[in-house]
């Protein structure tokens, strides 16, 4: 089977999201065989002060082919267009200042400026000397993208040891490597990449962090003229709280619909005009959303 064009995926497929089945197969080896903090010395609150114990796998591995499919959760919905101004606010806005973020997923981390230190966006902003000049992370893979695309260099990291001390909350999802390959019998390359995560809280961020990283995929394909592959999203460490366990027990237990069709602007050829206008989401039927999920800080 041939890849999709990363403008969208036009065919709808008859089965089941498979972002579902990847969900509830990791949600059920982390109840399964996962261990437990209860305990142990752990950093994470809840508003109460009392301790936040997970229960965890370590290594955690889960691959999307964004060709065949968008990875959206239809147990219960993904504000897709949320966690798309939050990608666009770290890689294009390049902002540190949660007043230019439209969610309020940060405030807690943020200061009396609005400001989370020198994390996320600031790093993507910062300019580094190469051969061909100065730019920052953004720039420089799209620079790559479009001039070494089989360079095995193409990548981000926004983990930055000196800077740590600044950040108001280290980075979980932390690195992007990209890699592009030559699928037979077509024209255009395929985009891949691998997203690093230190650290997820499965209910609150999975699918999120899923969905925002296929976009900035297709967004990325689209401006350096490829195609979309696969999404491989490594966590070291996959936790599920104490308090989100029947949570999850229920929401894995739910009915599953088929994945939603995903578009982008097919006009737009600069990664820095895209905006979350230019997403459209259709036919995503999904659960009923979980309200008031407790977020331990």
């Amino acid at each position: 089977m041939s890849r999709k064009s990363g403008k969208g995926i036009d065919k709808r497929r008859r089965y089941m999201s498979y972002a579902d089945k990847v969900f509830i197969d990791m949600c059920r080896d982390i109840i399964d065989n996962g261990t437990s903090t209860e305990g142990e010395k752990v950093r994470p609150v809840w508003e109460d002060g009392t301790s936040a114990y997970t229960i965890k796998r370590f290594g955690v591995v889960n691959r999307y082919d964004l060709s065949k499919e968008f990875p959206a959760l239809t147990l219960r919905r993904t504000a897709i267009k949320s966690c798309v101004d939050e990608l666009l606010w770290i890689w294009q806005k390049k902002s540190n200042n949660v007043n230019e973020l439209k969610s309020h997923i940060w405030d807690s981390w943020a200061d009396e400026t609005g400001s989370i230190g020198k994390a996320y966006g600031y790093q993507m902003g910062v300019k580094h000397q190469y051969k061909e000049g100065r730019m920052d992370q953004t720039d420089r893979v799209i620079f790559d993208l479009k001039n070494n695309p089989y360079s095995r260099r193409i990548m981000t990291n926004i983990y930055v040891h000196n800077d740590l001390h600044e950040m108001h909350l280290y980075p979980c999802a932390y690195s992007m490597t990209f890699n592009v390959t030559k699928e037979k019998d077509s024209e255009k390359l395929t985009l891949n990449a691998i997203l690093n995560q230190r650290s997820q809280d499965v209910l609150a961020a999975n699918n999120w962090n899923v969905c925002q990283y296929a976009v900035l995929m297709h967004m990325l394909a689209q401006v350096c003229d490829m195609q979309v592959g696969e999404l491989v999203h490594v966590i070291a460490d996959a936790h599920i709280y104490d308090r989100h366990i029947p949570i999850i027990k229920e929401l894995i237990g739910r009915e599953q619909h088929p994945a939603p069709k995903f578009t982008l602007n097919p006009e737009i050829k600069d990664f820095y005009q895209f905006t979350t206008k230019d997403i459209t989401i259709e036919d995503y039927v999904t659960g009923p959303q979980i309200k008031n999920i407790p977020i331990a800080v």
